[in-house]
């Protein structure tokens, strides 16, 4: 609505929606995308080298001439952002005053200081558009007019801002209800979803799982609620989990974004289920972790640490910032990446000299385990072998699982070299529910190895135990 009030942002947006419907039609060539790319690259750069205090110096030794004649061929020769330079520099890498955006947020600071992400409306043009063009494919398949509960990290979160123009834009109603809320709490969100008829929920995987177990406390089934699509955001998500929280709440349920407070929308779930980028508005690369280098995008599937370029001017944008993020990609015949993001850089683990990415072992774990609400992994090391102990929280507690447990473990131990694999059920702690607030690591692992790294899991139980910290 914002737009209707100012000539120029309601151009701005009808131009923008029509740039991304042409995209999506197939009517931007792949020569018109990168001449799309290179000239908002250059632009931005003018932008942020004038307007921002910390690219000023970060990016002191490139003139307006290098400028001129930059493209994204030689984007390499620029430094990286990173998050510590958030962390350190924070309010001076916005290119605009405060009083120029619409709103504020800041990442949760749980591992780190919190970094200052405040979005103006051409943000919110940029991202959400694209947001509203997939997600108009997903509901559509579920019927029309849905009441979609909405249920973000916190309430200080982006989540219920963005989800309310997109859904409100799409036609359906939202519904604003954080369970984590002391004004809330989950008997409150499971009368609405009663007496409302929810229809859809956007929430974590540990939301929907936490919910899930609250219903069945209270002799109720998910899987008979009105709920019949489940938009999942904030975590890594296997299709195995997917799977497994769509079968509890008898849902269709779809990984809908892959996004950051500080970076923004990075890629969009389609009808298919999938991830893709978006590359309209930002500019991709995948580099080594370690040496920084960069994989050719083109070369097949493609792993490494994710590196976005901003590439609209909107109240912060970010130059080859360093997510911190391992995807795998492949290049689309449209110029965009199906994007797989796998874990965190720093959450790669070495089991018996091997080493997996979250994904892998969320995987191992669930592609052949059904019936599981929930997990967590203690990792020990006996005679020189690693060992996995883990806890499988099975929504029905009743079942007979001794033969499930067993190819469960036999299917794991084939996939993680050399890896012990023990499995019992039981149930999970709230650290498991922090994930979208802290890492998958902190929530799902706790490492008893002499070298084992658990700092990020203390960040996590200090923050169910005290909040966060300033």
């Amino acid at each position: 609505m914002y737009a209707v009030f100012k000539d120029d942002l309601l151009l701005k947006a009808r131009n923008v929606y029509q740039q991304h419907r042409d995209f999506e039609a197939g009517k931007i060539s792949r020569s018109q995308l990168i001449k799309h790319q290179n000239d908002s690259f250059k632009d931005v750069l003018n932008y942020v080298s004038s307007n921002s205090q910390f690219y000023k110096n970060h990016l002191s030794g490139i003139t307006n001439h290098d400028i001129e004649n930059i493209t994204l061929n030689e984007i390499n020769s620029l430094p990286f952002t990173t998050k510590d330079d958030l962390r350190k520099y924070g309010a001076s890498l916005a290119s605009a005053p405060l009083r120029d955006s619409w709103i504020y947020y800041e990442t949760t600071g749980t591992t780190g200081s919190p970094t200052p992400c405040p979005r103006n409306e051409i943000d919110s043009i940029h991202n959400n558009t694209p947001l509203i063009i997939h997600y108009r494919n997903i509901f559509n398949q579920h019927g029309t007019g849905h009441i979609v509960g909405v249920m973000g990290p916190s309430e200080l979160h982006s989540t219920g801002d963005t989800f309310e123009d997109v859904l409100r834009s799409l036609g359906h109603s939202v519904v604003k209800m954080w369970p984590r809320s002391p004004v809330v709490g989950m008997k409150r969100v499971m009368a609405l979803i009663d007496e409302l008829k929810i229809t859809a929920l956007v929430c974590t995987p540990a939301v929907a799982i936490s919910l899930a177990r609250f219903m069945r406390q209270c002799g109720r089934s998910p899987a008979e609620s009105s709920i019949r699509l489940i938009l999942t955001v904030g975590e890594l998500t296997t299709p195995a989990l997917l799977r497994n929280i769509g079968d509890v709440w008898n849902a269709q349920i779809y990984n809908c974004m892959y996004a950051s407070q500080e970076s923004s929308i990075l890629a969009v779930c389609n009808h298919d289920g999938y991830l893709y980028t978006v590359p309209l508005n930002n500019y991709y690369e995948i580099i080594e972790p370690v040496s920084g280098k960069p994989f050719d995008s083109a070369s097949g599937q493609v792993t490494g640490e994710l590196v976005i370029t901003h590439l609209y001017k909107g109240q912060k944008p970010l130059i080859r910032y360093r997510t911190g993020d391992m995807v795998r990609s492949t290049l689309m015949p449209n110029g965009c990446q199906r994007l797989v993001p796998i874990g965190r850089v720093r959450d790669v683990l070495n089991l018996n000299g091997t080493q997996y990415c979250a994904w892998d072992l969320e995987a191992a774990l669930l592609d052949r385990l059904t019936g599981c609400l929930d997990f967590a992994i203690q990792i020990e090391r006996h005679q020189r072998t690693d060992t996995l102990n883990i806890t499988v929280e099975l929504f029905d507690s009743t079942t007979d699982s001794a033969a499930l447990l067993s190819e469960v473990k036999k299917h794991m131990e084939g996939k993680l070299n050399g890896v012990r694999v023990n499995l019992a059920t039981g149930e999970t702690t709230a650290i498991t529910g922090t994930s979208a607030m802290v890492s998958w690591k902190a929530a799902r692992l706790h490492d008893r190895r002499p070298e084992g790294d658990n700092t990020d899991r203390d960040a996590a139980l200090d923050l169910i135990t005290g909040g966060f910290k300033s």
